[in-house]
């Protein structure tokens, strides 16, 4: 698969840059990284919003929206500077390439293994590398980048693990990621010592597939998540520790317990189901069943009463009819949990789902998408409903939102009073009085 390509435009000096991400937390650190390394090369960052000479767009491909929005962020940029060096990296840049390329005023595209390589690219700009195309084998991407972003100060996104190696049928991300690898411990805990220099209060683990972090071919996994949040346990640091998205086989009984003993880490779970009818999940290709699903969110509620749980939940799979969607429904609603991200399900090129017959409509995937919100927006009152008189440590963020700062408890609970710069920044603790009119903690 084409991972790097360059169009013919005239010639031009290149000395500030922005820079956009579209898509999950691991893109945004990765975009981190390679904004410092530009910096570190005289390279002025400038909002996407600002004139620049050069515009990055960070692309996703998760759902079809990600793909349109790419088109949208290339017009923005024509519109503040119409000769400006347009450079797409990331998932759709690896995943379609041609199709990125043939957009008016894109000028560089980067697949999984050159988007690293940004900065040679623009500083042989002045080298006729037009209609070039350099192949890459996704399978054969085996590169582990590390790579952290800070969000206004207070929180970083640490990213720990990329590439997966599971083949989910509605899935592109290992066409877009290659296979599974990962950091070492080692350095895993260095740069949670650069982060800690910063004044950084909280860091969110990420990956891809994060509960596989271990993998990589130098270390024939010797170690695993456990084993590193055993590690980050005794570092001698105030910050706080989130595990993001993590797949609820790869969830152990042992990570479990461990979190809800832990002093550093946040009794706070995002577990992905994306469908509650068993029949479904195996036509998705998903490792589990919901019998093992309902177990570990038992386990979670029995060890840690007042945590958090997020859901991703897929409507409008192949053969998800009016039964399935109904079962797989009545099981998210016994479940103790705590919020649901909804997605529609959205045809992919290059997956197996897309060869399934007994499609579902669009208008019925939006009917049953508004349904799951709805009961998302119960789960969290309730949640929200029984922490009420509880004392938590919110985290709150510098940005003043229309006279307000709002932050995050350990539990994933977002807290709102009135603006006070002294608090931005800092960790404070607040009791739950009640959930204001806009469903704020206040």
């Amino acid at each position: 698969m084409p991972s790097t390509m360059l169009s013919s435009k005239s010639k031009r000096k290149i000395s500030s840059i922005a820079i956009h991400t579209l898509g999950c937390k691991l893109n945004f650190s990765e975009s981190s990284y390679i904004s410092k390394s530009l910096k570190e090369n005289d390279y002025k960052i400038v909002d996407f919003n600002d004139y620049a000479d050069a515009y990055v767009i960070n692309t996703c491909s998760v759902t079809e929206n990600a793909d349109k929005k790419f088109k949208y962020y290339v017009k923005q940029a024509q519109k503040v500077n119409p000769d400006a060096f347009i450079a797409a990296i990331g998932c759709y840049a690896q995943l379609k390439p041609k199709e990125l390329i043939d957009v008016e005023g894109v000028d560089l595209v980067l697949g999984a293994s050159d988007k690293f390589n940004l900065l040679d690219y623009l500083k042989n700009i002045d080298n006729d590398l037009s209609n070039k195309v350099h192949s890459c084998n996704i399978n054969e991407v085996n590169l582990f980048k590390e790579s952290y972003s800070l969000n206004h100060r207070t929180r970083a996104f640490l990213k720990v693990q990329d590439g997966c190696d599971y083949k989910c049928s509605f899935c592109t991300i290992p066409l877009a990621r290659g296979k599974s690898r990962s950091g070492t411990i080692a350095n895993v805990l260095k740069n949670i010592k650069k982060i800690d220099s910063q004044e950084i209060k909280e860091i969110v683990l990420t990956g891809i597939n994060l509960g596989d972090f271990g993998k990589n071919d130098q270390e024939n996994n010797k170690y695993n998540l456990y084993d590193l949040i055993k590690e980050i346990e005794k570092l001698d640091t105030m910050i706080r520790f989130r595990i993001s998205s993590i797949e609820p086989n790869l969830l152990s009984n042992e990570i479990i317990e461990f979190i809800s003993k832990s002093k550093k880490f946040v009794p706070h779970f995002h577990i992905p189901l994306q469908s509650g009818c068993d029949s479904v999940l195996k036509l998705m290709r998903r490792r589990y069943d919901s019998s093992l699903y309902n177990s570990r969110i038992k386990m979670i509620n029995e060890l840690m009463p007042q945590a958090s749980i997020g859901v991703d939940v897929i409507v409008g799979f192949p053969g998800e009819d009016d039964d399935k969607f109904i079962e797989s429904m009545n099981f998210i609603d016994s479940l103790d949990v705590s919020y649901l991200h909804v997605f529609s399900y959205s045809e992919r090129d290059n997956t197996h789902a897309i060869t399934l017959p007994k499609i579902v409509n669009q208008n019925t995937r939006i009917k049953r998408s508004k349904l799951l919100r709805l009961l998302s927006s119960r789960k969290k009152f309730y949640f929200y409903k029984k922490n009420i008189g509880t004392i938590h440590n919110v985290l709150f963020e510098s940005e003043n939102k229309n006279g307000f700062i709002e932050g995050f408890s350990e539990n994933y609970i977002r807290f709102r009073t009135t603006w006070n710069p002294k608090l931005a920044g800092t960790i404070k603790q607040m009791k739950f009085s009640k959930v204001d009119s806009e469903g704020f903690a206040i």
